[in-house]
């Protein structure tokens, strides 16, 4: 009688699914039982521990990732930290020789994967770490003279001059559990949701797991890739895919995204679905280009890249940042995006550049603190897209944006939101308000603010600061940072 191999233990993190999935592929082929682990520890990710709104997408996510497996035989194992100790606690439970699992390229987390791969060894089982999570590894994107890239563009060519990502994996149709199934935690009681119950709008706008990532994932292709040029800036408009949490946790695989777009894109005879397709690729890159940057200077998480931004004549005004937090700084486009952020964990991309210029050039606010807001409020959460977005805005970053671009709240509307849509779904309060003054209230005449409902500084907040004024200030302060650098 043929004997079974022994198990494999497969420690999910960032690839919470089951097809295109490379330590789960491998587990499968050695031929003997998969244990499939979730390790909830933290407080060992540093910077990476996911925020409130991301604990949310989480908690859905692992609960439909133990459904899938258990459609195919298997279970899915919750256990709390130390992980080192969990892992191999898991494998002396089920006999495991093996723990496989997925690369995250984030510097925590790969400082406790080398930790762990040695611990692991150390107690005599096999541990291999597979690439995924991008669709080209930091480690080996590199410029002519060796290092990192520090320009998008070039990064882009590059990109697109090397080897493509390999072709996604299908799921595998059958998943051996070991003869005992070891003990797990409920999920309830990881407690990634909140204890007062303030997720529901998170919970109405989002469902996780691998099913509807990929569905998200088709309902772009059919509905908004030919668009996406024109429509990825229109808050006012389901013109983006929204896939950003899926891919953060991995309910779906970049090589996935990669190859279903350039597909339909092959086979799509509708206008611009080429153009479409490149434009969201070109996207696609920019989250590699932000993975690529932290990976080499994992130091920008909390600190400029550009030095000379370590002595910024940043504000301190606790009342500014709560009135930005909240969405009441009397500036409806940031008014909206805020908000939509509060209740939803997510915010249109355009608008993220809006409220960032807005807080570190009008408000002359640390970008830090905005990155922390984002971090404990965005359901796509994630560490190297949001110090880059961050950084970029500021100007303080790699291929930044120009210090002297300085985003109008008010003019900002002419191109993304001309017909004020987006504003009266997160602001209700100026819904029935005119086009020409839904973004410019403070300036609507009397008779019109009456007649819509409108009191300055009590149904609505005046402008907690005069952007003109502000755009001088900002100019003035970043004008002399890169003077004295």
């Amino acid at each position: 009688m043929e004997s079974i191999p022994p198990a494999t233990v497969v420690w999910f993190r960032r690839d919470l699914r089951l097809s295109d999935n490379p330590a789960l592929e491998a587990a499968v082929a050695r031929g003997g039982p998969v244990v499939a682990a979730w390790v909830h520890a933290p407080g060992e990710e540093g910077d990476s521990a996911p925020g409130a709104a991301a604990r949310v997408f989480l908690h859905d996510a692992l609960r439909s990732l133990g459904e899938s497996l258990e459609a195919r035989g298997g279970r899915l194992a919750l256990r709390r930290g130390p992980t080192i100790k969990a892992l191999i606690d898991l494998a002396k439970e089920t006999g495991a020789d093996a723990v496989y699992a997925n690369k995250v390229w984030e510097p925590a987390l790969l400082a406790r994967d080398a930790k762990a791969v040695a611990a692991l060894r150390a107690n005599g089982l096999e541990a291999r770490l597979f690439d995924d999570g991008v669709l080209f590894p930091p480690d080996a994107m590199k410029t002519a003279a060796g290092g990192p890239f520090r320009v998008f563009t070039p990064f882009w060519r590059r990109c697109l001059s090397s080897p493509g990502p390999e072709a996604p994996r299908p799921a595998p149709a059958r998943i051996l559990s070991p003869g005992r199934l070891p003990p797990s935690w409920p999920l309830p009681e990881l407690r990634l949701l909140p204890s007062v119950p303030w997720d529901a709008g998170i919970l109405a706008a989002w469902s996780a797991g691998e099913q509807s990532g990929g569905d998200r994932l088709s309902g772009f292709l059919d509905d908004a890739m030919a668009a996406y040029p024109h429509d990825r800036d229109r808050p006012d408009r389901d013109g983006t895919s929204r896939l950003s949490p899926y891919l953060h946790f991995g309910c779906v695989s970049p090589r996935q995204v990669w190859h279903a777009v350039q597909s339909r894109a092959g086979v799509d005879s509708a206008p611009g679905a080429a153009r479409g397709a490149e434009t969201f690729l070109r996207q696609l890159v920019w989250r590699e280009f932000a993975h690529h940057l932290l990976f080499h200077f994992p130091a920008t998480v909390h600190a400029p890249m550009r030095e000379e931004f370590t002595s910024f004549p940043w504000r301190n005004d606790p009342a500014a940042l709560v009135a930005w937090q909240k969405g009441r700084t009397g500036y409806p486009l940031v008014d909206a995006g805020m908000r939509q952020l509060w209740k939803t964990g997510w915010m249109h991309n355009r608008v993220r550049m809006v409220v960032a210029s807005f807080l570190v050039k009008d408000l002359l606010l640390p970008w830090r603190q905005g990155a922390s807001w984002f971090f404990d409020t965005l359901v796509d959460a994630d560490l190297a897209n949001n110090t880059f977005g961050w950084q970029w805005v500021t100007g303080c970053g790699a291929d930044a944006a120009p210090y002297f671009r300085v985003f109008n709240p008010a003019l900002q509307r002419g191109k993304f939101d001309p017909g004020g849509d987006y504003v009266r779904t997160w602001v209700p309060e100026l819904a029935r308000l005119p086009d020409r003054w839904i973004h410019r209230p403070w300036e609507a005449p009397p008779s019109v603010l009456s007649e819509a409902g409108v009191t300055p500084g009590k149904t609505y907040p005046r402008p907690i600061v005069d952007h003109a004024a502000a755009r001088v200030r900002a100019l003035a302060a970043f004008s002399a940072v890169r003077t004295h650098s």
